[in-house]
């Protein structure tokens, strides 16, 4: 071949690989809507009971790739615990802390008071219950020391843990409380603060303008407490189960403050007596259905707040809860690998999926599901 000859068909060979590669480019691929998962999952769970109608039908968890599931602790039984064991999943119990709202139907006394004196009104249909009340306070821990004494479970989380507020929503409704004169005798003495000899709202407003920043410590370390005290229970009770906390995925900044602010949970003083957190970016249900990678923001937030990287031998863990079936909004099955995939990303080393009973019934959406936390599996 002439010198010529071979210059042309390098340049004709050149460009049929040019425009083949830009053809190529233009092929959609699927793979590159959902984020590569940072690393495989230890822990690959759903929320909200048993998977009968996965197990009635024949097939395994380990088909699905799941390996824990999440129950209420009010309905644990022997009988699921073994099957879910025997499938080889870990068994997770849900404990609810501050919004058993049964207790004031006896025990008035023990509603939350807001800031002009009377009982506060449940924001949303949300109940709470006033976190100084010892009735109350007895009342789950007895609850929560059966739950661990009487059932083979590998963990418990806390749920509810903060004050009576509605913030499981896009736009949270959080009442200031609780004044009543238990909470605020105890404030005074503990806080060592002088508060007026006046009505309950004049107290409150003193609370509120002039200790403010005393009262949002004094109450978090109220709801701390009990924190610290289900930690001891599970130690002398269960000592090798995991100790978590489902809670609000709002950063330490976000709404003012609002984690500590009004609902009482801080996080770092917490850290000491939880092993696993669960935080709930629900993507769909607080305003992000068309974010998923809020999720992701949102775990690297709390992994940069409390100091967990998601590397082996951590002595604390994260394990979101993810959004992937209707609650005020829909999350549709093209989302699903976004919302897993971003869930999936480090610092978090385990999740678990909201909810299962809606999730049985779409079965192209378990479908999918079972593929992504296959791909997974260490």
């Amino acid at each position: 071949m002439r010198r010529g000859q071979r210059h042309e068909t390098t340049l004709v060979f050149m460009i049929v690989l040019f425009a083949f590669a830009a053809s190529f480019a233009t092929i959609p691929n699927v793979h590159a809507q959902a984020p590569k998962a940072a690393r495989h999952l230890a822990i690959r769970g759903v929320y909200g009971g048993v998977p009968v109608e996965i197990l009635d039908r024949g097939a395994s968890l380990k088909d699905y790739g799941i390996n824990a599931v999440w129950i209420g602790s009010d309905g644990l039984t022997k009988a699921a615990i073994d099957r879910l064991h025997a499938q080889g999943a870990k068994v997770f119990a849900e404990f609810n802390t501050m919004h058993a709202s049964g207790y004031l139907k006896d025990h008035p006394d023990a509603a939350p008071i807001g800031i002009d004196g009377n009982p506060c009104p449940p924001p949303d249909g949300w109940q709470g219950v006033c976190p100084t009340h010892p009735g109350y306070r007895a009342w789950r821990m007895d609850a929560f020391r059966k739950a661990l004494a009487t059932h083979e479970i590998d963990g418990i989380w806390l749920d509810y843990h903060h004050a009576h507020a509605s913030w499981e929503q896009a736009e949270p409704n959080m009442p200031e409380t609780c004044f009543c004169p238990r909470c605020v005798n105890q404030f005074a003495r503990e806080a060592k603060v002088q508060l007026p000899n006046a009505s309950p709202a004049e107290i409150a407003h003193a609370v509120l303008s002039a200790h403010k920043e005393k009262w949002v410590d004094w109450r978090c370390g109220v709801f701390t407490g009990w924190v610290r005290e289900f930690r001891d229970i599970r130690n002398k009770t269960r000592p090798k189960a995991l100790l978590g906390t489902f809670h609000c995925p709002w950063t330490a900044n976000e709404r003012d403050g609002a984690i500590r602010n009004r609902l009482a949970i801080d996080l770092k003083a917490q850290a000491p007596y939880i092993d696993v957190f669960s935080p709930m970016p629900y993507h769909a249900r607080f305003g992000h259905a068309n974010d998923p990678a809020w999720v992701e923001r949102t775990v690297t937030a709390l992994g940069e707040h409390l100091g967990i990287k998601g590397i082996e031998g951590e002595p604390k863990q994260i394990w979101p809860i993810v959004q992937l079936t209707e609650w005020g909004e829909p999350v549709p099955l093209e989302q699903v690998a976004e919302v897993i995939h971003h869930g999936a990303r480090a610092p978090a080393t385990g999740m678990t999926i909201f909810v299962w009973g809606p999730l049985s019934k779409d079965r192209a959406k378990l479908e999918r599901v079972g593929e992504l936390y296959r791909s997974l599996q260490p």
